[in-house]
């Protein structure tokens, strides 16, 4: 380990220059210093190791074995520094690191294929997914469990720094054919005359939803079933268990097929929006930054829809 202490790159650069150019004055031409203090780096590394590094021949000096092996571990060292210093620079640019990226379940629609486009985007930047209703995802917020977020409206607690990606509607759904959708005009007591198939406690959808039926009902009773997921929903609706509001996002596929169907029921749609946010007192790293950027910028790649005629 002494030996290894006592090395420094200048004595391996005059090494590495005097093989390279054959003479020490060449070295020196090179490496913008003084035949002495090339001839000086040279000595004091031969010194270090206790036997001749180079050797003069007709053409030159060229490496002993043990220069040559010296050389050899110097050229992987530098390699090794060079890919550290490539690295350090897309560290600070943005451009490589580990991003977890916490999306409540309606996103779940649109995030799989955002995730792939974030990584054809920046493929030295991990982006880790991670999935949950509103209230799991706040808990995970409260925690500083994520760098960054995709969701509905913002919380109040903690404090964030959210930016708008696009327009969130809402619509009421029902099976092709169901009365409702039949009517030039529904009302209220249309509705409100409905079974509805709602989200579990502590879903986005479900407050939405409850909100929307107490202001139109004003305080009346619905009757509803709960279900833990949209696919569920979806599922239930198809069935003719009941109507639902989910997010457009959510059923974009089976309105495209006729599955399901929307109702043109007025206060619809529903139009909320979505935003990407961090929690004010933990900025993104610069990875998290720039994932954070092309999310805002590049809506209509990822978001069911925003690209449609």
């Amino acid at each position: 380990m002494q030996r290894l202490n006592a090395l420094t790159i200048k004595q391996l650069r005059a090494l590495q220059a005097v093989c390279q150019h054959g003479t020490i004055s060449a070295a020196a031409e090179m490496l913008l210093l003084t035949p002495p203090a090339v001839h000086s780096q040279l000595k004091a590394l031969e010194d270090n190791f206790g036997c001749a590094l180079v050797i003069r021949g007709a053409g030159g000096f060229a490496p002993t074995a043990e220069g040559a092996a010296l050389l050899a571990a110097f050229e992987t060292a530098q390699s090794a520094l060079v890919r550290a210093i490539h690295q350090i620079e897309a560290l600070g640019k943005g451009l490589t690191g580990t991003v977890v990226l916490g999306v409540v379940s309606t996103a779940k629609y649109f995030a799989p294929r955002l995730v792939v486009l974030l990584r054809e985007a920046f493929p030295d930047i991990e982006v880790v997914l991670r999935i949950g209703n509103r209230a799991r995802i706040l808990q995970y917020i409260e925690a500083g469990d994520l760098d960054l977020v995709i969701m509905g409206r913002p919380p109040r607690t903690p404090t964030v720094n959210a930016r708008s990606i696009g327009d969130h509607p809402h619509v009421l759904i029902a099976p092709p054919g169901h009365r409702l959708t039949a009517l030039d005009q529904v009302t209220a007591d249309d509705i409100l005359a409905e079974h509805f198939v709602v989200r579990e406690l502590g879903s986005g959808t479900r407050i939405l939803t409850m909100r929307f039926l107490d202001e139109i009902g004003e305080g009346r009773e619905v009757s509803y079933t709960e279900m833990e997921s949209n696919e569920t929903i979806k599922q239930a609706v198809v069935a003719g268990l009941g109507v639902a509001i989910l997010s457009a996002h959510t059923v974009h596929e089976e309105l495209k097929s006729g599955r399901l169907a929307v109702v043109p029921a007025a206060r619809m749609p529903i139009v909320r929006h979505w935003f990407v946010l961090h929690r004010a007192d933990s900025p993104p790293t610069p990875a998290g930054q720039s994932v954070m950027d092309w999310i805002v910028d590049h809506p209509d790649l990822y978001l069911p829809g925003a690209g449609d005629d």
